[in-house]
């Protein structure tokens, strides 16, 4: 398959590649770990709400070999993107890519789901400096959905006791928590993500649930550098540091 100007193939370790274009926005740690923290059950249905280029139902798929992905997408370059990085991989029988708007994901997708995952934009549209090009600030500000958007948009997905997942910034996590059980979705299960384990958290890694009862479990907060500035043991293992070709690893440094 011949790429578009600007892309490029990377070897994501686990038997697949993805097409990235870092013009629009190449996917980073924060994608990484969502796609770890999700808990998906054999023979599933999951939606991927903010696709971009399909780093999660890749990830999702080579973690679990008996589960089948929607990844929607409202950039039709990235979405495009997305759709050959699951061809050159033949997972078109697992991974289906919808160029569109999550806020009408209930009329793509009809049937109720199991589970949905999502690495929103974190920032709301007015601020702070804008991004260097209009792709990349539609996948990091509310330009086309908001935080209600994206929660509202899981909400009208999940069948009762179905889950989310999404990791989100700590500043906005009382957003985050109250916009969930306005919409029925209690947090079940969270896990703060810190520069080093003595700094503060500055993301959450969070589970909800459709239509459950009250009742919320911290795990314990995953650090990503040592103290020395090299990467802790376990993230070592998620992005399979070590190996012979790593997968890249993108984090603010403390």
């Amino acid at each position: 398959m011949q790429l578009k100007a600007g892309e490029r193939v990377e070897d994501l370790q686990n038997g697949y590649v993805i097409i990235q274009n870092p013009d629009y926005f190449a996917f980073g740690t924060d994608a990484v770990l969502l796609a770890h923290f999700a808990d998906i059950s054999a023979g599933q249905h999951v939606v991927d709400l903010g696709t971009g280029c399909g780093i999660i139902p890749l990830l999702l798929c080579a973690r679990r070999p008996d589960i089948r992905v929607t990844g929607i997408e409202i950039q039709s370059e990235i979405a495009d993107m997305a759709r050959r990085s699951v061809e050159i991989n033949k997972l078109q029988s697992r991974i289906r890519i919808i160029c569109g708007d999550l806020k009408d994901a209930r009329k793509m997708i009809p049937q109720s789901v199991d589970a949905v995952v999502c690495n929103p934009p974190y920032e709301k549209a007015d601020a702070g400096k804008e991004s260097g090009s209009a792709h990349k600030s539609i996948a990091k500000r509310e330009l086309k959905c908001t935080l209600e958007d994206v929660v509202g948009a899981a909400a009208k997905l999940l069948r009762t006791d179905g889950r989310m997942f999404m990791i989100y910034r700590t500043e906005r996590f009382a957003e985050l928590m109250d916009c969930m059980r306005h919409k029925k979705i209690e947090p079940k299960r969270i896990r703060l993500v810190a520069p080093q384990i003595d700094k503060a958290p500055n993301f959450a890694l969070v589970e909800g649930r459709a239509g459950a009862h009250s009742g919320v479990k911290f795990a314990p907060t995953l650090a990503v550098y040592e103290k020395d500035g090299g990467y802790t043991q376990e993230l070592k293992q998620i992005y399979r540091i070590g190996e012979e070709k790593p997968c890249s690893i993108s984090w603010p440094r403390p």
